[in-house]
């Protein structure tokens, strides 16, 4: 546990050097939010929880890359690939939920009539558990923050484009919360809660272990030529 939150205070202190663009980050929900918050109040909160999608996703790409840097001299002093990926991810959600706070709290004050505002709070946690393991294995599979930042992009335009009913909508990680919002905003029945949780949790899952294989992989493979390396 200590190697663990040691790890997470590690990339927390990443993150508070990152000033400019910590707050890029923290400002994006905000602009998708006041992009439509005069047309449709609803469509508006549903942006919001996109832009947070995508301010958590990219900070996780880019603090897994961090890791990568030092995973070498962590893992030579007694760190295992665990402690580096559930530090990561600790910094990572705990980002999440204070942005999720804060923007719960600005809708909950600006917005008069918000008939379910525990919804859309659970709209916002669910996003920011998703969105955090979606940046990690982005990471995990992109070699540099370019490429992983083209595929949020990529991702993030398909959630704005495809209908939720679609079958590659249900395919796409971020079609749990539109379903919370749907019960939350739309007024909904609650079995859209239910879907969108159970979604939620099961993509989350999903991430987790994935991005565990890949850097299982990515290990054995260094240690391996390490291995050649001194055998020469």
């Amino acid at each position: 546990m200590t190697k663990l939150l040691t790890v997470a205070e590690m990339m927390g202190r990443d993150l508070a050097r990152r000033r400019v663009a910590l707050a890029l980050l923290a400002f994006v929900p905000l602009l998708f939010y006041v992009a439509r918050h005069d047309g449709n109040p609803e469509k508006a909160i549903r942006f919001a929880g996109l832009g947070l999608a995508w301010a958590v996703s990219t900070a996780g790409l880019f603090l897994s890359n961090t890791t990568k840097a030092v995973e070498r001299r962590l893992r030579q002093i007694g760190y295992r690939p665990a402690h580096l990926y559930l530090g990561t991810l600790t910094a990572l959600l705990t980002l999440g939920a204070v942005l999720a706070a804060v923007y719960w709290v600005l809708i909950y004050l600006d917005q008069d009539n918000l008939a379910r505002p525990g919804a859309v709070a659970i709209e916002f946690g669910l996003t920011v558990v998703v969105a955090a393991p979606l940046g990690l294995l982005i990471s995990a599979v992109a070699p540099h923050d370019l490429e992983g930042t083209l595929v949020l992009i990529s991702i993030t335009g398909l959630q704005f484009l495809v209908e939720p009913d679609q079958k590659l909508g249900k395919a796409l990680p971020f079609w749990s919360t539109q379903q919370v919002g749907t019960f939350g905003l739309d007024g909904g029945d609650p079995e859209y809660l239910r879907k969108g949780l159970l979604h939620g949790a099961l993509y989350c899952v999903g991430l987790i272990l994935v991005t565990a294989v890949l850097a299982s992989v990515r290990l054995r493979q260094r240690r391996h030529l390490r291995i050649r390396a001194a055998v020469r």
